[in-house]
């Protein structure tokens, strides 16, 4: 399996295109052990049973699918639970309309034998970043759960440089690190990483992956059907998740690594397994925690964040 970026994507469809309804699905990133559902549907037929022709497209920048999607130029996103209440807030039209990933990945890491044994010895520390906004709330709480504030320590943007900028002792720690990616990335280079969970800090729990859609655009009818084949996928990783991660390495031999092995291992586990149903409550607390962390002015109706598309209309 070849990716392309924006400029040049890759059509990863199976089966015969006969009568397929076409669908274009923007990733967050590169094809990685994050989107098994995705590909194992693929490669397993199950998009093509629901009369769907998928074109996965990897982004240039991360940053760009939830926007192509509000332009219409792309009928799903994945994109993340914390970040879509920000763009919704900012007017971006968009909705949540499925699950992917079921818990939190973000995590705050150190260097199991560095100067941080927990939150509260940040005081007076750097921490880096790539992302702010969200992941400075998520510090800002994690630090409040400690007796700290953002005002004690010393924020550092490292780009997406997370992991190589702890290891060199840029930073002493960093936030938005990947407990299935980053923490692998670094013992496969010698340096033991210890995560604490922002879920376990005084943050509400949410879902990191999630499919976003235009709500004026997009057609529930589809979307569902494409939830359903990820859905049957989903079982089929759980049920079998070493025959899944084979069908899902052999689609290109780049995912073919130790480090995507790895991560796989520490992923599967937090599939959705009901990728339509909507946690209407897990939505709500998250508004609730931005409005208390400063970081949005007024809290947002579930209505306007997310939708179950099997219901066929918004929860309100």
């Amino acid at each position: 399996m070849k990716l392309r970026n924006i400029l040049a994507a890759l059509a990863l469809t199976s089966g015969p295109a006969l009568a397929q309804d076409e669908m274009v699905l923007l990733l967050d990133w590169f094809v990685n052990p994050d989107h098994g559902p995705i590909i194992v549907a693929q490669e397993k037929g199950y998009f093509a049973e629901q009369d769907l022709s998928v074109e996965v497209i990897a982004p240039a920048d991360p940053s760009d699918p939830p926007k192509l999607v509000a332009a219409g130029k792309a009928d799903l996103a994945i994109s993340y639970q914390p970040q879509l209440h920000l763009q919704i807030h900012e007017g971006l039209p968009l909705q949540r309309v499925g699950t992917l990933v079921a818990t939190p990945l973000n995590c705050l890491l150190a260097l199991t034998d560095g100067p941080i044994a927990s939150p509260a010895d940040l005081a007076g520390k750097k921490v880096g970043f790539s992302v702010g906004g969200v992941e400075e709330a998520v510090l800002g709480a994690i630090l409040t759960h400690h007796g700290l504030s953002l005002d004690d320590v010393e924020l550092v943007n490292v780009n997406w440089s997370l992991s190589p900028s702890l290891m060199s002792g840029q930073v002493d720690a960093v936030i938005g690190a990947f407990r299935n990616f980053e923490l692998n990335q670094m013992a496969l280079e010698g340096h033991e990483g210890r995560c604490f969970n922002p879920e376990s800090e005084g943050v509400p729990s949410y879902d990191e992956l999630i499919y976003v859609a235009d709500p004026k655009r997009m057609d529930p009818t589809l979307i569902a059907r494409f939830l359903e084949a990820t859905e049957r996928a989903g079982a089929f990783i759980v049920n079998d998740p070493e025959e899944a991660w084979e069908i899902f390495a052999a689609t290109d031999r780049e995912l073919q690594t130790e480090l995507n092995a790895r991560a796989w291992g520490d992923t599967w586990p937090r599939f959705a397994l009901h990728p339509a149903a909507l946690d209407a409550g897990r939505y709500i607390r998250f508004e609730e925690f931005l409005v208390a962390q400063g970081v949005t002015d007024a809290q947002l109706d579930i209505g306007e964040l997310a939708i179950d598309v099997t219901r066929g209309e918004k929860i309100e």
